[in-house]
């Protein structure tokens, strides 16, 4: 049996996103999970993983504990001994594939979105994309989300070979699974993410106050947890009547039940929308931006629409769009989303990509995996 070493910052991610893809690889190796501890820790346990606590800031930018966390990696490398590391996100993905250089131990990153540090520009950006240079030097494959982060790593001159670009995550379609369209007089519209600033809950909510006024027959739906910010702000939206604040749901496929379209207004530095991904494979139209990780997701007036990102006005407009259809031209739009991600964003490409780039891995060294 090998042994795998997966480095993450959460465990929530890891499980909602990467689970087939553990159950996979836990039938023939042994897989150990270095992440901080969390309410979905026993979960990963009870796939199969042996848990490894490590402690991550992941917004920190404190150079002695990044420092330590790249100890830690060490440390955890040096007792596991993989075979293969699998690393997701900005940490993992440049103080795993250091700690992994350092070892000479195979490793496979996957870029889950440029995040605000390299997008933002300025001398964090060139610090980000220096480590980033160093620690994938010795990849044995890059995994790229969208296209527009595997061309910015390319013009950076960060990478130059050994990468590949993934459908994101992709979408559990089973358990994501083509629900019946609402036939109800009132639209639901659904908003899924945290509610900061970068996903686009200004936008949101500017669109909802108007529109309530004039579409009586509308709701708008939050789902996720709430940044100090906003709590007052939604919390006197939801005494006018104008929003719905339901806080954080484990399943959000209940109100994929009754919703009639997901709004998704973000300008955080995506890998791939899986909110967008999730009310595709539901069968929901979806409205968002046309930003890298929303506008793959989005064929405009087939299955949604893409808007300017930072724009009430077009998000608006865009609405009343929608709200002008018809019954069976929005199921229709529906429809067209769920045979968009069956072709395009089903997870078992995103299983089938790390396969086969483990098995490379073990016909270079070994020669004797025998993985799926």
């Amino acid at each position: 049996m090998a042994r795998i070493l997966i480095l993450a910052n959460q465990d929530i991610g890891l499980y909602k996103f990467r689970k087939e893809l553990i159950e996979e690889l836990v039938k023939e190796n042994d897989v150990y999970a270095s992440m901080p501890n969390g309410d979905y820790v026993p979960k990963l346990v009870d796939l199969g993983c042996e848990f490894i606590e490590t402690s991550i800031s992941r917004r920190g930018t404190n150079p002695i504990a990044d420092l330590n966390l790249l100890g830690e990696y060490r440390k955890i490398i040096k007792r596991i001994k993989p075979d293969v590391v699998l690393t997701y996100t900005i940490k993992p993905n440049v103080y795993g594939g250091l700690a992994c250089r350092m070892g000479n131990v195979p490793y496979i990153p996957n870029i889950t979105g440029l995040g605000t540090a390299v997008e933002n520009g300025g001398l964090l950006q060139k610090i980000t994309l220096f480590l980033y240079k160093v620690a994938l030097k010795k990849a044995s494959c890059i995994f790229f989300q969208n296209r527009e982060n595997e061309h910015f790593f390319l013009d950076k001159k960060i990478i130059q070979h050994n990468y590949r670009l993934l459908p994101g995550s992709g979408v559990n379609l089973d358990y994501y699974s083509l629900l019946d369209y609402p036939t109800n007089k009132t639209i639901n519209f659904l908003f899924i993410s945290r509610v900061m600033k970068e996903k686009g809950i200004d936008q949101y909510l500017e669109a909802a106050e108007y529109i309530k006024k004039r579409y009586p027959n509308t709701r708008f739906h939050i789902l996720g947890y709430c940044e100090q910010d906003y709590e007052d702000k939604l919390r006197e939206m939801q005494n006018k009547e104008i929003i719905e604040y339901h806080g954080m749901q484990n399943d959000v496929r209940k109100f994929h039940k009754t919703s009639n379209c997901t709004i998704h207004p973000t300008y955080y530095p995506e890998g791939m929308s899986n909110v967008l991904l999730e009310s595709a494979a539901c069968g929901r139209p979806i409205i968002t931006t046309n930003r890298s990780g929303c506008r793959e997701i989005v064929d405009h007036g087939v299955n949604g629409y893409v808007v300017q990102q930072e724009n009430s006005q077009d998000l608006i407009e865009k609405i009343e769009g929608f709200l002008k259809l018809n019954h069976e031209n929005r199921k229709q739009m529906g429809l067209n989303g769920r045979s968009k991600v069956e072709i395009e964003f089903d997870r078992k490409i995103v299983i089938k990509a790390y396969i086969e780039e483990i098995n490379k891995i073990y016909m270079l060294t070994e020669g004797n995996y025998n993985g799926k």
